[in-house]
């Protein structure tokens, strides 16, 4: 049994587990430092989930992002990582529900999200939870470079 709680804090656990979780979603990236995270957490817009085993270890994270446009609320989920040690425990599937009661609660009309076809493993927990695959273009401009 897991614990989603939304981050209020920054703390070293929490960096130390950003620092082991980051390169399981992506190796391009680096983890966020604590000043990252400190942003992420002070920011309006953004909603950190972390959710926590029985012994108290961040197993899984999900950001949730909600933000107002002119036709209404929306939320955008990034980041969904679920520690390779903990798969097979519905851990992704209870963040994603958990993001999408909280987007509920904040008025929020849609929740989106976007995940590499490779990912079959998360694909599979979207879809099982709700999520549709929409029949659009992804596009994204690189400002590194």
């Amino acid at each position: 049994m897991v614990q989603i709680v939304e981050a209020d804090e920054v703390t070293p656990a929490m960096v130390e587990a950003f620092q082991r979780l980051t390169p399981q979603l992506s190796r391009s990236n680096p983890p966020p430092d604590a000043d990252m995270l400190q942003a992420i957490v002070a920011s309006p817009a953004s909603h950190l989930l972390l959710a926590f085993d029985e012994a108290g270890d961040i197993v899984g994270t999900l950001t949730l992002i909600v933000f107002p446009i002119p036709t209404g609320w929306r939320g955008w989920i990034e980041d969904v990582i679920v520690d390779e040690a903990a798969s097979g425990q519905r851990i992704g599937q209870q963040l994603s529900e958990h993001a999408i009661g909280m987007a509920r609660d904040l008025g929020c009309t849609t929740v989106d999200l976007t995940s590499r076809p490779s990912r079959e493993a998360a694909n599979h927990i979207y879809k099982k939870v709700g999520f549709q695959a929409r029949d659009t273009n992804v596009y994204r401009f690189d400002l590194r470079s």
